[in-house]
């Protein structure tokens, strides 16, 4: 399977190649952004070189896909949105997504989302999106919900970062649910 590259009004989804490891770097070393990722922020640029060498990696045994987010009006890399946990036998995966602060509440990850999530359920024939965020992370919680994710409920230590674990609440979404809405 080649990677696909997907297009939204505003947005081109690309492969994340090494071209944009510095602006990754950019973005994963600021601490508002990984605030509520499950991870801490980068501290070496070395870091975004092997998550981006993972990215690749992990697309060729079918593990995930990571689309890079370029802004079309500048051609800027601005963040990035995939589907991790990818299972091709159980049809499922877990949608994640990270964008730089100064295109936050803008609606561009709701507009990279949807895109990824027309192209789960219509092109990988995916049965099941599941997504994790922070309890405490309202402006993630309440984008899930805008895009038709359900609750449905806490997992408690799910997650780990800044030396201690934390709960996260798990959304799902089902194709079912998404070709009803179409419709």
């Amino acid at each position: 399977m080649d990677f696909q590259e997907l297009k939204t009004d505003r947005l081109k989804l690309v492969e994340i190649t090494d071209e944009y490891i510095d602006p990754y770097y950019a973005i994963m070393s600021k601490d508002e952004v990984t605030k509520y990722y499950g991870m801490p922020s980068l501290t070496e640029r070395e870091q975004a070189e092997n998550i981006v060498r993972s990215f690749r990696d992990n697309f060729a045994v079918k593990k995930s896909i990571r689309w890079g987010i370029i802004w079309k009006e500048s051609e800027a890399f601005i963040g990035t949105v995939g589907l991790n946990n990818w299972s091709l036998y159980s049809r499922k995966a877990e949608v994640g997504y990270e964008l730089d602060p100064s295109f936050w509440r803008k609606g561009i990850t709701s507009e990279a989302v949807s895109a990824v999530i027309e192209y789960a359920f219509h092109e990988l024939g995916l049965y099941r999106l599941g997504a994790v965020t922070f309890p405490q992370n309202d402006a993630s919680s309440g984008l899930l919900r805008r895009l038709g994710f359900r609750e449905e409920g806490l997992l408690r230590g799910y997650l780990f970062q800044n030396d201690q674990n934390h709960d996260a609440l798990m959304f799902s979404r089902l194709r079912h649910e998404f070709l009803k809405e179409e419709s």
